[in-house]
């Protein structure tokens, strides 16, 4: 077994089963202790529009399981949009609140520190919101060296990769006539250099499409000048600018464009447009901006936890907050759909090995799809850790009164993810 600087501090197991009033077998704690639950996401920064939902998906989580019977603690921590941060306070929940399961969501930034303290420290980790690719490659010693990758043996994501982005991108680009020249925004960071990597980015899958990437290499985060790469895209008469961009740099870029004559027929960014506000900030020039849709309320699944469809989750989080849901609000809610699930599953919620068995188990549908590590559609070096969730394709249309919606125009990849209009070309 693996000796951590944990393992030396934590108190003793609990064992034993229970049965709750609901009737569901739940493992019995010691002394009535509860299951302590770390979170990690960005709760301030620039990537704070990730975790809008953080508190209501938590009220949820906690309210149902003090119903099913389940004693749980959940200790949340603020990455503050920092990679050191994230793993600084990743530590602090092992080893000075002696957590069971790490629960961590929201881009590479977050998700891989918390991660790789996780396995380092021998605790089990449920990841979601960050490509697949940033996350398990990211996390290896010798990223360019396939031959060296190996599994995890506590961290497991479930997520899209960027194979699936491409086809969605390059779907709704069909839609349009355009010379398939594309601009690429790629940050000096997981996402960006994943993303841009000329061997296993989004460049030669959009080549196999028929489309040329142009890149004129990474910038770094909270840049205040997008001219070197617009003038790099009108110089190739790019008609498609795409790339991996945090929100306040895609609002500096795309203003700067449109101040300097820059109108592609089409803005396909991942991250930044997520969030409503990040596009209404940009007022009549956010209108047909496009983007990945990896949850909405008109997703046809529903919650493990509280039987809710995706329509009724996100009219709940607009009846508490007086806020629009967001993508984000169905993958924090199932990442506690996974923690109901593991830790009524494994025999002892507090032996680490016996919870990242149950994690590796899983096969679950939950609000976001159905959750398995069966290796489904994914090359065998991540076959282990990695559960892949579908992805669609969307543009934000403005309303009259300023407002926009999110309306899906692409589900060639997710068939069963219900379309609301066409791609429509940006003028």
């Amino acid at each position: 077994m693996l000796i951590t600087r944990r393992r030396l501090l934590k108190t003793a197991a609990a064992s034993g089963f229970a049965v709750s009033a609901s009737g569901l077998a739940m493992p019995a704690l010691a002394q009535g202790a509860a299951v302590k639950i770390g979170y990690v996401s960005p709760q301030s920064g620039p990537l704070a529009g990730f975790a809008e939902a953080d508190a209501f998906a938590i009220e949820t989580f906690t309210r149902v399981a003090a119903e099913k019977g389940l004693t749980v603690e959940v200790i949340v921590k603020d990455s503050q949009s920092n990679p050191n941060r994230a793993a600084q306070v990743a530590q602090e929940l092992i080893v000075d609140d002696e957590i069971n399961l790490m629960l961590v969501a929201s881009t590479p930034e977050t998700t891989n520190p918390v991660a790789t303290v996780c396995e380092a420290e021998g605790v089990p980790v449920i990841s979601t919101m960050a490509p697949w690719q940033p996350f398990f490659i990211g996390q290896q010693g010798n990223p360019g060296d396939p031959a060296s990758w190996q599994p995890f043996n506590f961290a497991y994501h479930y997520f899209w990769g960027l194979e699936d982005v491409i086809a969605v991108f390059t779907n709704m680009w069909n839609q349009l006539d355009t010379n398939k020249q594309v601009g690429g925004l790629f940050p000096n960071d997981a996402d960006g250099n994943a993303w841009g990597d000329p061997n296993v980015g989004v460049g030669p899958g959009f080549s196999a499409a028929g489309y040329t990437t142009v890149d004129p290499g990474r910038y770094q985060n909270l840049t205040d000048d997008f001219s070197a790469q617009i003038n790099a895209f009108k110089a190739a008469n790019t008609e498609i600018v795409t790339g991996v961009v945090i929100p306040p740099d895609f609002t500096t870029f795309w203003n700067q464009a449109r101040q300097q004559g820059f109108v592609p027929k089409a803005a396909t960014v991942a991250k930044a447009i997520l969030f409503p506000q990040s596009v209404e900030a940009l007022g009549e020039n956010g209108h047909n901006l496009s983007s990945e849709v990896w949850w909405s309320a008109s997703h046809p699944y529903k919650s493990s936890l509280t039987g809710e469809s995706a329509a009724d989750l996100a009219a709940g989080f607009t009846a508490a907050t007086g806020r629009p849901w967001t993508q984000p609000i169905g993958f924090i809610h199932s990442l506690f759909e996974m923690a109901t699930d593991v830790i009524t599953r494994a025999a002892d919620p507090t032996d680490p090995e016996g919870v990242a068995e149950a994690i590796a188990a899983t096969n679950l549908n939950t609000i976001v799809g159905k959750v398995a590590f069966d290796g489904a559609n994914l090359p065998p070096f991540a076959a282990k850790n990695i559960s892949k969730t579908p992805l669609v394709g969307g543009q934000w249309r403005r309303k009259e009164d300023g407002t926009f919606d999110l309306v899906v125009v692409d589900n060639t990849t997710a068939p069963e993810i219900p379309t609301a209009g066409k791609m429509e070309a940006i003028v």
